[in-house]
């Protein structure tokens, strides 16, 4: 969807995306090691896009990196580094990065003492946004209602889901967790590794298993 928006509406062209798993720091609770949720993400990558990728630098740090860092680190990567993208004349041009995320991201910006003002006008003034509207998140009312996403405004490309549908990795986990079906939901790769591996599986579902194999 954000890279259909890209073409139609706006004045750049899209060259890549990356996925940035959190460092295991981060200490959400249910948060599988980050081994595996960067394992989980190449295979997603790998099967069913051309233009996505996997940067595993966030979750190798020493300690939690806030988003705005992360997006330091790929401006760095990319323009400081690297001097930008190569044009078919020699030349380089510098790439625009943008943070790409669900419209509960930008409804969590929002609220008071989850992010702080400096990083919010660093993200949005230095980056952007494209917000992926989400099922009962009204992304408008927020950036009417929040002064520093107001400010930033033409910053942010709110992306208008043609099909909607309200899944997410929250439910995927708790479907794992009891024992329900993700098929579909995820990419067939994903959710065998998920099971191959144990992943997000509650104490009780795994005993389960374990009396359902002695029995047979």
């Amino acid at each position: 969807m954000a890279a259909d928006h890209f073409q139609e509406n706006t004045q750049y062209e899209l060259i890549g995306g990356y996925f940035s798993p959190v460092s295991d720091y981060y200490q959400k609770e249910g948060l599988a090691p980050a081994i595996h949720r960067v394992k989980m993400c190449e295979l997603a990558t790998t099967e069913l896009s051309t233009w996505l990728m996997v940067d595993s630098w966030e979750c190798l740090q020493p300690s939690y990196q806030r988003t705005a860092f992360v997006l330091d680190h790929f401006e760095y990567e990319l323009n400081t580094k690297y001097g930008g993208f190569a044009m078919p004349d020699g030349t380089k041009k510098r790439i625009r990065i943008k943070l790409l995320a669900g419209g509960d991201l930008i409804e969590s910006m929002g609220k008071p003492g989850i992010w702080s003002g400096a990083d919010l006008h660093h993200i949005l003034g230095n980056y952007g946004c494209m917000i992926i509207e989400r099922t009962g998140t009204d992304v408008w009312e927020f950036l009417l209602s929040h002064d520093i996403l107001y400010e930033h405004r033409h910053n942010i490309h709110v992306v208008k889901q043609v099909i909607y549908n309200d899944i997410s990795s929250t439910k995927v986990r708790l479907f794992v967790k009891r024992n329900m079906s993700i098929k579909y939901l995820v990419p067939d790769s994903v959710m065998n590794y998920i099971f191959e591996n144990n992943l997000y599986r509650s104490k009780f579902t795994q005993k389960r298993d374990y009396l359902s194999y002695l029995l047979d």
